[in-house]
């Protein structure tokens, strides 16, 4: 993908309009490309749609919009959907509660992020912004928590032994284009955490083989993990630092903390 945001593109006064420019501009890019439809790098879709108010989390893009109410919430899950027309069934998932509706962008096809995806959050940025509402990740605005999303990571010796049983018991099945005996089990109706499996050398019955991923906006990482440090965690390790931060409860229960940075190249 030629075109790359460098600096913000939205102004106050007219974030209709730039919305919409930058949105042409992908898609000229794009066919420029001779490629209706590229897979983004996590730096490309993260810049591409930033400044929008969408964060890029674990191979989608999220976004969410204060409402205030279920009538306002069915309304603009509508309208975003007739923005995103045909596609809305291969790309888009929506949440739609009293308080606010979160919007998920991903390419059902190559279960990742693709230019259409960023045409798609632009369009739904602009349908929100045309009825009176901001989509925005929801950092330091007094929410009750950034936009983020939550994996379960399983250690195992055997995966490909264990695998199966979690597929079943769970109701989960395969993410698209990663079938193998080792690869990550999802929700099929993209409601519950996605699990993955971390690969054990030897057998360490003094630690926790189940822990919470939580992933967060790369600009939220380290004000949640102030707050959890603040509540009496402790940081196990940050070596792994953007990418993902290790902590810990009083007791030593694990989480980590992990954004999309230090996973390119």
């Amino acid at each position: 993908m030629s075109q790359q945001v460098q600096t913000p593109l939205f102004s106050s006064r007219n974030r209709i309009t730039d919305i919409k420019n930058l949105a042409f501009l992908i898609a000229r890019d794009c066919c420029e490309d001779g490629d209706m439809e590229q897979i983004l790098s996590r730096q490309e879709a993260s810049e591409a749609v930033q400044d929008a108010g969408w964060r890029f989390l674990l191979g989608t893009l999220r976004t969410s919009v204060p409402v205030g109410s279920s009538a306002r919430a069915i309304g603009l899950a509508a309208d975003a959907v007739a923005a995103c027309g045909d596609d809305a069934d291969r790309h888009l998932r929506v949440d739609a509660r009293p308080d606010r509706v979160v919007f998920t962008l991903q390419s059902l096809e190559h279960a990742a992020v693709t230019t259409r995806d960023v045409e798609l959050a632009l369009l739904i940025s602009a349908t929100a912004d045309r009825s009176g509402f901001l989509t925005e990740p929801e950092i330091g605005t007094g929410a009750p928590r950034s936009v983020q999303m939550l994996e379960i990571a399983i250690d195992a010796l055997d995966i490909a032994g264990i695998r199966p049983f979690w597929k079943a018991v769970l109701g989960y099945t395969d993410e698209a284009g990663a079938t193998g005996p080792e690869d990550p089990l999802v929700d099929p109706f993209g409601q519950d955490p996605a699990i993955w499996f971390q690969q054990m050398d030897r057998a360490r019955p003094q630690r926790n083989r189940i822990h919470f991923d939580i992933c967060v906006p790369h600009d939220e990482a380290s004000r949640r993990i102030e707050t959890a440090l603040a509540a009496g965690g402790r940081l196990v390790s940050a070596t792994r630092a953007p990418a993902f931060w290790v902590l810990a409860d009083l007791e030593g229960n694990e989480v980590c903390v992990t954004t999309w940075q230090g996973r390119d190249g």
